[in-house]
Parts: structure tokens; sequence; C-alpha cells
């Protein structure tokens, strides 16, 4: 599998993404890594808004603000691995780039 179906395939929340990492890890290539490490961060968002939803009153106005901006990242983010950029999210890309190196 090439590093580019494997960054896509890396979109696929969940299984998806399990999928890209295991079979990234015998033969790394940066490509799929960079998206494999975009993505992690977009899941771990996605768990934390889940347990702010909880919050009442203004847990479910941020649940719903936040989901329509990872699902927004999560689209840029898809589109330019499918175009071969290596583009980082807005305003998190970058740090999601240093916390999870080692991917």
């Amino acid at each position: 599998m090439d590093a580019k179906t494997k960054a896509i395939i890396s979109h696929l929340f969940g299984i998806g993404w399990l999928i890209a990492l295991i079979m990234n890890m015998n033969n790394k290539e940066e490509y799929a890594s960079y998206y494999i490490r975009q993505n992690l961060g977009l899941i771990i968002i996605v768990v934390l808004l889940k347990i702010v939803g909880y919050i009442p009153i203004l847990g479910p106005v941020i649940w719903i603000a936040g989901g329509i901006l990872v699902f927004v990242f999560w689209l840029m983010s898809l589109i330019w691995a499918i175009q071969g950029d290596m583009k980082p999210l807005p305003w998190i890309g970058v740090k999601f780039q240093e916390w999870f190196k080692a991917l």
C-alpha cells in the first residue's frame, strides 16, 4: 500500500485510522505518518467534545459548534491528502505533528 492510500484511509475514523497506523508501522512513510498524526489529533478532539457535551446547557452548544469545526478540518485534511499536499490543519495541525511525532 502506498503512502497516499494510507493517508486517505487514516481519515476513516476508528478502524480506518487503526489500519493505516498498523500498515505504516513496518514501512514508515512520512506522508502517511503526517496524516495519521493529524487524524489522531482530530479523534482526540472529538472525544473531548463528546465529554464536554454532557455539561448542562453550554455543553450541547460546544458539542455542535466544535463538531462542525472538526468536520470542516477533517474535510480539508482529506482533500489535501487526496491532492498530495502536506498542509497542517489551521491553528492546531503543527501542534499535532509535535505531540505525536513518534507515530
